[in-house]
């Protein structure tokens, strides 16, 4: 007669918890993303951006002023994405030190 076999030992779920604070970070700082190309796209070609109004800025023949004006406005967007970030980071630590405090009493037993 063969014996049971051993229990497989499942490992904690860490690249799920990894992915989703990836997506919280990302969500979080978007508008700062959209800030940072935008500048760095009208230094690079002289043109001027600002949020009082749209400005021309012509590069390799085309106008994308409206372009940089709306990514520069989106950094307004830090307003809410910022600290929704933050309760979002606040409650993905929580939710992970509780399923990984209940994941090694289960294993414990």
């Amino acid at each position: 007669m063969n014996p049971p076999p051993l229990p497989v030992r499942r490992r904690f779920p860490w690249i799920l918890y990894w992915i989703v604070l990836v997506l919280i970070v990302l969500v979080a700082l978007a508008p700062v993303g959209s800030v940072v190309a935008c500048g760095l796209i009208a230094n690079a070609h002289g043109c001027r951006v600002d949020e009082g109004s749209v400005h021309p800025c012509m590069i390799n023949g085309k106008d994308y002023g409206q372009l940089l004006y709306t990514l520069g406005v989106m950094g307004w967007l830090m307003l809410v994405t910022l600290p929704a970030g933050a309760l979002a980071f606040v409650l993905w630590l929580i939710v992970l030190i509780i399923h990984r405090t209940n994941w090694r009493r289960r294993a414990a037993s």
